[in-house]
């Protein structure tokens, strides 16, 4: 045998039995009643954990808003339910447009739209345009104040 499986078997299996005595009871320690400065902390531990998740699940929201580079290029125009779990939805992809039913097992293309078929020609606003109209908003108001 070499060293190594001497070694361990003399820390393994021989110390623990010469400590062991024949016929002594080894008394163990009596059962501790949970307190309540034992809940308060567990409570405590149990609000940091959940607020880092929640914490970790919002920042990965935010940063998966701000990689998404064809965000614009594609969105749900309209909708409507036909049942408890059956849907028909029309997709703008691009100059496109796809009507789609969905069910919990399939997505099914009904039928695309190009060109002058498609059912809505709004482009959508882009976020420089809508903070445009605002602020023209906001300064006809401020001005609107500031005369009255």
């Amino acid at each position: 045998m070499s060293v190594k499986a001497n070694f361990c078997w003399l820390l393994f299996w021989w110390f623990p039995a010469c400590r062991a005595e024949p016929g002594v009871e080894i008394a163990k320690p009596a059962a501790r009643a949970v307190s309540s400065g034992d809940m308060i902390s567990w409570s405590m531990g149990l609000l940091i954990v959940l607020s880092l998740f929640f914490l970790c699940v919002w920042g990965m929201r935010k940063l998966t808003v701000l990689s998404v580079n064809g965000a614009e290029k594609m969105r749900i125009v309209g909708g409507i339910s036909l049942g408890m779990r059956e849907k028909v939805i029309l997709l703008q992809a691009g100059k496109k447009q796809l009507i789609l039913g969905v069910t919990p097992g399939r997505i099914q293309t009904l039928h695309i739209l190009e060109g002058d078929d498609c059912l809505l020609k709004e482009e959508p606003l882009t976020s420089a345009q809508e903070t445009g109209g605002f602020a023209k908003k906001l300064m006809q108001v401020m001005k609107g104040r500031s005369d009255a």
